[in-house]
């Protein structure tokens, strides 16, 4: 047996970035990874876990805020020779044909012309785009574009390979065909690369395509699981085995780890209960609809993960904030990879719609601490008014800033639905009106 060459070794990495109040937001802390020549590794998580951030650790397009980066056991300092990356967007440039954007890595080398033409013509055929050298990206199918991207990449002969969710974009049959494809050429060792690295959200991806699998947890992002994925190529998703570990996998993702609180990064997700979370885009209706659809057939109150994202056709980050949302509120719990309605949620299922708003109500106040904060203040002013300012101020110090305003975006939805508070967007404030001051929390 061959020994495998270690192409990368990613050591104690920490990725970080000042704040305005002279703390730090980490993004990726005590990262080590290792990839060796002939594997598919997966990077698989959240949004906001960093996975694209090492990624691009890996190309040496980042440098860390700690640790160290090795390419073929040297110290990587800027961009590494031998690896190559495809982006989630396509990512060509309109006023150039397919075989000048394939040819653009060959002539930053200073390959001459000769020998760029004649390595783009394999690229693009090796792809399967053979005969649309002259074609420009305008003309070309979402799904042709992005082989366009997989070419360019490819006609330099990297090592590595990395690609940041590089079907994420495409409708479910052509992501299908491009990943099939792109698998066949590995399996067929027509590749001209040694490994790959590829960051996704999509777990049945991860299992189809890659060796092993990297479980990232978030705030901040780290390796919290590892998964050796065994089965041959090409793979069936519908095979027993493979459906189990779809499954392992969701109860992994799922599992609530204990809090890790430094006075430099607070787990805004797994805090403690005085501490403001970080709240996703998360309106009522997409909760109220989830809660009826887990009560309905074939349901009927409990949902295996898998199943439902495969029913709904949702992906993992489409699907674990719903459920996580409903957790933190009361409504389902999620344990071994299911989603079970608690008995308050059956409750909002049967319930009219002034009584779903007194129950929203409750449940807020009581689970969310940044609403009862905001109506604690606005309770006790005379005049019923707070800036958010304030708020968003105290956010920024747990979270990104984007974090922030998305959490305040969202909070300031469900207030309004269940009549806790309202928000003035002309003068960035929160206020009662003569309903909400009745409202008894």
């Amino acid at each position: 047996m061959n020994t495998q060459e270690t192409l990368i070794e990613v050591k104690n990495c920490k990725q970080s970035y000042p704040k305005e109040n002279h703390s730090e937001l980490v993004v990726l802390d005590d990262v080590n990874v290792t990839l060796k020549s002939g594997e598919i590794v997966g990077l698989l998580g959240r949004s906001g876990s960093g996975k694209s951030t090492l990624l691009r650790i890996v190309a040496g397009l980042l440098a860390p805020t700690k640790g160290e980066v090795r390419w073929k056991d040297q110290i990587l300092s800027g961009p590494a020779e031998g690896v190559a990356m495809v982006f989630q967007s396509f990512a060509l440039f309109p006023w150039l044909t397919v075989q000048d954007n394939v040819q653009l890595g060959l002539e930053a080398k200073g390959v001459n012309k000769k020998e760029r033409e004649q390595l783009a013509e394999e690229a693009i055929d090796l792809i399967g785009l053979g005969g649309y050298e002259k074609a420009y990206p305008k003309e070309l199918s979402g799904g042709m574009r992005q082989r366009v991207g997989l070419a360019r990449a490819l006609v330099v002969h990297p090592d590595l390979l990395l690609m940041d969710e590089p079907f994420s974009a495409l409708d479910v049959l052509t992501a299908e065909n491009l990943r099939t494809d792109l698998i066949e050429l590995w399996v067929e060792k027509k590749l001209p690369v040694k490994a790959m690295l590829i960051v996704t959200h999509s777990i049945e991806e991860a299992v189809l395509m890659c060796d092993r699998l990297l479980i990232f947890s978030s705030n901040p992002g780290s390796v919290a699981h590892e998964v050796e994925v065994t089965f041959p190529h090409p793979r069936n998703r519908e095979d027993f085995a493979f459906r189990q570990l779809v499954d392992k996998i969701y109860t992994l993702m799922t599992h609530r780890e204990p809090a890790k609180i430094s006075p430099d990064n607070l787990d805004v997700k797994q805090a403690n209960s005085n501490q403001f979370v970080a709240i996703p885009p998360m309106s009522m209706n997409l909760m109220i609809g989830m809660v009826e659809a887990l009560l309905a057939e074939p349901y009927k109150g409990r949902a295996d993960l898998p199943k439902l994202a495969q029913s709904l056709q949702m992906e993992l980050d489409d699907l674990l904030p719903i459920g996580e949302t409903l957790q933190m509120l009361g409504f389902a719990d999620m344990a071994e990879g299911d989603i079970i309605l608690t008995e308050l949620g059956k409750e909002l299922v049967h319930s009219e719609i002034e009584e779903r708003k007194d129950i929203f109500r409750h449940s807020l106040v009581k689970n969310v601490t940044l609403i009862r904060a905001i109506r604690s203040v606005l309770d006790e002013r005379s005049n019923h008014r707070a800036s958010a300012e304030r708020f968003r101020d105290e956010l920024k110090d747990t979270m990104s800033p984007e974090y922030a305003r998305q959490t305040l975006s969202t909070i300031i939805g469900w207030a309004r639905y269940a009549e806790i508070f309202d928000f003035d967007e002309e003068s960035d404030q929160f206020f009662l009106d003569e309903d909400d001051k009745t409202v008894k929390q």
